[in-house]
C-alpha cells in the first residue's frame, strides 16, 4: 500500500494494491503497520460506518465535529464521489483552504482526514457507498455543518447539486463557524 501526502498537514491518501482477475478483485482496505509507518496509531479507530447515497449529483456535507473533533479514514466502496475537505483548525496556516479528491471503487484510494476539517462529497455515479473508519463514537450534540454552497468556501462541485438533506440545506455559513471558532 502506497501512502501519499497532501498540501494540508496531516491529510494522507492511502493507495492500496488492487489484485484483479476474472472473478473480480481483492484489496486490503486497512493495514495497521502501514498506518503506523506514517504516524497513525491504527488502534485509534473506534467505529466503522457506511452510507449509501443514491442519485448522480446528490450531496452530503459539509460536516465536522466540535469538542475533540473527529479523525476518519474514508473510502468509496461502490461508485465514485468528488470528496472535499476544508481545514477549520483555528491555529492552522491553511485555515479555510479546501482540497478535493476523487474516491471510487476502481482505484480504491482512502482519504485520512485528521480532526479539524469539514468533510463532504458529491456522488458522481448513480449511487455510491462511503465507508468511514472513525476515531470515536458519534455524538450528535457535537455536529457542525456549513452549507455546501457557502460563498466563502466557494467549493466547485463538478455536477449540478442534486438531492441534499433538509439538515444540510439548513446548515449555517462559514462566517458563523469562523466566529464560533474565534477566527
Amino acid at each position: 500500500m502506497q501512502v501519499l501526502t497532501s498540501d494540508l498537514a496531516g491529510v494522507l491518501i492511502f493507495v492500496p494494491q488492487v489484485h484483479r482477475d476474472d472473478r473480480g478483485f481483492f484489496s486490503r482496505t486497512f493495514d495497521v503497520d502501514v498506518a503506523a509507518a506514517h504516524g497513525l496509531d491504527g488502534r485509534m479507530f473506534r467505529q466503522d460506518s457506511q452510507s449509501r447515497t443514491i442519485g448522480r449529483g446528490a450531496l452530503r456535507g459539509m460536516h465536522s465535529r466540535s469538542g475533540a473533533g473527529e479523525a476518519k479514514l474514508v473510502r468509496c466502496g461502490r461508485g465514485a464521489v468528488h470528496d472535499v475537505i476544508v481545514d477549520i483548525r483555528p491555529d492552522s496556516k491553511t485555515f479555510g483552504r479546501s482540497l478535493a479528491f476523487r474516491l471510487d471503487d476502481v482505484e480504491m484510494r482512502h482519504l485520512y482526514v485528521p480532526t479539524g476539517f469539514l468533510h463532504g462529497f458529491q456522488v458522481l455515479t448513480d449511487a455510491a457507498d462511503i465507508c468511514y473508519r472513525i476515531d470515536r463514537p458519534h455524538a450528535p450534540n457535537e455536529d457542525l455543518a456549513v452549507h455546501h454552497a457557502d460563498r466563502d468556501l466557494a467549493i466547485a462541485w463538478p455536477l449540478p447539486v442534486g438531492t441534499v438533506s433538509a439538515r444540510d440545506d439548513a446548515a449555517g455559513s462559514f462566517a458563523e463557524l469562523r466566529a464560533q471558532l474565534g477566527r
